[in-house]
């Protein structure tokens, strides 16, 4: 008798499974964060139409707007179809930057900004797909999972950085050299999404604790799970079509589940609302000119994306994993003595300092969002952790897109 029949979760796959999830977590922002981490290119093309926020400002409304629909049909919605669907809408849209870029010659036309923008929008449409989808899946897995997959998210950002500053570096004394360092970059960002797609496609949903997992979901009364039990080779007949076994869990509506974790959402929502005011926009536009010179900006974004991965891999030490609910939201609050931080160092401050406050502020988001989302879900039954995950996610993306609003506050006064 197998563990997956005997009922006690195997930890055969368990660190492939964390590995796989950590890729995956690479995955979902790698896209975004290219964008990102480009900006100073985008910044050079189309110096009029402040690209640093307008992406985001674009990006975010879709994201959410998609999201929330997912989040409430979630239930109804198959995991699998929705996952792939995200990360093949990622390789898609990130190669179409550098194919209208080499078609149109690299011009700063507003008609190739535009088609830029309705690439981003689809980024924020496939983002929804993805990260609320996993956050979903894996809530009911191992703790280690979530954590995994945070990781990965903020990996993402730091893998991003290095390779910008390695493609700057190796193209900055040749003709048009930020250009081309800039489609490198994009090119490697869509191989990278073929790489999750086939990851999540054909590896993942055949490791025996991720099948248990979804097993007992599925037992539990998810809908969600059929498909990949399916493509795993795991009979959906039997004990998982058993009407009565599933009737024992009754499920919490969405709108209970908020209720019973409205604090969590909102330190999900301070949080991001805090580093979205600052992250990307102010860190490209308003923090002035230093020795560091073109370098400065994607230097700040780096520190802010490794102070994020150091954050996030914390709770991995067990007594450094911060459980309490209304510690949480206190934290999250405090953060906010960050803007005139951040507003005084970029005015009267050093290079070194603003350093510094980049990786505080990283270090704090990542920190406060793996406890959140690790904790959130315990007590719960499958469909219900699944169901939390994406209200959380959509959650995230409230935060996200009211920062990104917020972070125009910094060009008042400034002419624009």
């Amino acid at each position: 008798m197998t563990e997956l029949q005997k009922g006690c979760a195997p930890k055969k796959g368990k660190y492939i499974g964390y590995i796989i999830v950590w890729l995956l977590g690479n995955g979902t922002l790698f896209s975004w964060n290219s964008v990102l981490t480009v900006e100073d290119y985008f910044g050079f093309v189309f110096p009029d139409y402040h690209p640093a926020r307008v992406f985001t400002l674009v990006y975010q409304p879709f994201a959410l707007a998609t999201l929330s629909v997912l989040t409430v049909f979630e239930a109804r919605v198959n995991t699998r179809k929705r996952i792939l669907w995200g990360y093949g809408l990622f390789c898609l849209f990130v190669l179409a930057i550098p194919i209208l870029d080499l078609a149109t010659s690299g011009n700063g036309s507003i008609g190739v900004y535009i088609g830029i923008c309705v690439f981003v929008a689809g980024f924020g449409v496939a983002d929804a797909c993805v990260q609320g989808g996993m956050f979903g899946d894996l809530s009911y897995m191992h703790p280690d999972f979530i954590q995994g997959f945070s990781v990965g998210l903020a990996m993402s950002g730091v893998l991003t950085s290095g390779l910008r500053f390695i493609t700057k570096a190796s193209f900055e004394d040749s003709q048009d050299g930020l250009r081309k360092g800039a489609l490198l970059f994009f090119f490697i960002s869509g191989l990278y999404e073929i790489v999750c797609f086939l990851l999540y496609a054909f590896v993942f949903p055949r490791l025996e604790i991720v099948k248990y997992y979804r097993s007992k979901a599925a037992e539990e009364g998810s809908q969600t799970v059929i498909a990949d039990l399916t493509a795993a080779g795991v009979s959906t007949d039997g004990p998982l079509k058993d009407t009565e076994a599933s009737a024992a869990f009754t499920r919490r509506t969405n709108v209970q589940l908020l209720m019973e974790n409205w604090d969590y959402a909102l330190v999900i929502v301070l949080t991001y609302v805090l580093s979205l005011s600052i992250f990307p926009g102010f860190l490209f536009e308003d923090t002035g000119e230093h020795s560091l010179g073109s370098w400065y900006a994607i230097t700040l974004i780096a520190m802010f994306n490794c102070g994020d991965l150091i954050g996030r891999l914390l709770p991995h030490i067990k007594f450094l994993m911060f459980t309490s609910r209304p510690g949480l939201l206190a934290l999250a609050s405090a953060r906010f003595a960050l803007i005139p931080a951040f507003y005084f160092t970029a005015k009267y401050g050093s290079q070194g300092w603003m350093l510094l406050l980049c990786i505080i502020l990283g270090l704090s988001n990542g920190y406060i969002s793996v406890c959140t989302f690790v904790n959130a879900p315990t007590g719960y039954t499958g469909p219900e952790q699944n169901a939390l995950g994406n209200i959380l996610v959509t959650f995230l993306l409230v935060g996200i897109f009211a920062g990104v609003v917020l972070d125009w506050l910094w060009l008042i006064g400034k002419g624009w």
